[in-house]
């Protein structure tokens, strides 16, 4: 896998839980640090997706919009 490689500092704390999560999985310190980074990716998507959300809830103002929805839907079926 290419990459970079990093320095980081954690606390004793963190240290001593991540060892043991690392054992408890059979995997490196580096896979448990990667896998952190990609929940922390995933999260963050669905936080914009969620900010995306607020930022456009109630820009449609023509009508009721489920019902909007619904007259569309009726056209579907004819």
């Amino acid at each position: 896998m290419a990459g970079h490689r990093t320095i980081i500092t954690i606390s004793n704390d963190e240290e001593h839980w991540l060892s043991n999560y690392t054992k408890r999985h059979g995997i490196s310190m580096a896979e448990a640090v990667r896998r952190g980074i990609a929940c922390l990716k995933s999260s963050q998507g669905k936080a914009s997706y969620q900010m995306l959300l607020d930022e456009t809830k109630g820009i449609w103002t023509k009508e009721n919009g489920l019902k909007y929805q619904e007259k569309l839907r009726q056209e579907w079926n004819r």
